[in-house]
């Protein structure tokens, strides 16, 4: 009777660790995301951020191809990071339910 909830359990334990290891990543990446302006005919990067609840660009001039992608590829893994903690989270508060339940699993 007890080994459903047994599964339930270790599987909140996968989950919780899971969670974890995104968080690290997400943490490993560099914070803003990169944009480009136009001014007299030349593009600039910025580096654009939150800090304290206020929106900072960090001035990064001209940029080598290969760096932009280093930030599009950032960006691309910090999406999907998200997308993997946002699931993972509702996974988390279902099995956090389940366990909860009066009724037997």
């Amino acid at each position: 009777m007890g080994t459903i909830k047994n599964v339930l359990r270790e599987e909140l334990n996968n989950s919780l660790q899971m969670e974890k290891d995104y968080l690290r990543e997400l943490a490993k990446l560099p914070k803003g995301s990169l944009i480009k302006k136009k001014v007299k005919g030349h593009e600039y990067f910025y580096v654009i951020s939150r800090e304290n609840g206020k929106v900072k660009f960090r001035y990064k001039g001209k940029l080598s191809p290969v760096e932009i992608k280093r930030y599009k590829d950032v960006k691309f893994y910090r999406t999907k990071y998200r997308g993997y903690l946002s699931k993972l989270r509702k996974q988390i508060k279902f099995l956090r339910s389940s366990l909860r339940g009066k009724q037997s699993v």
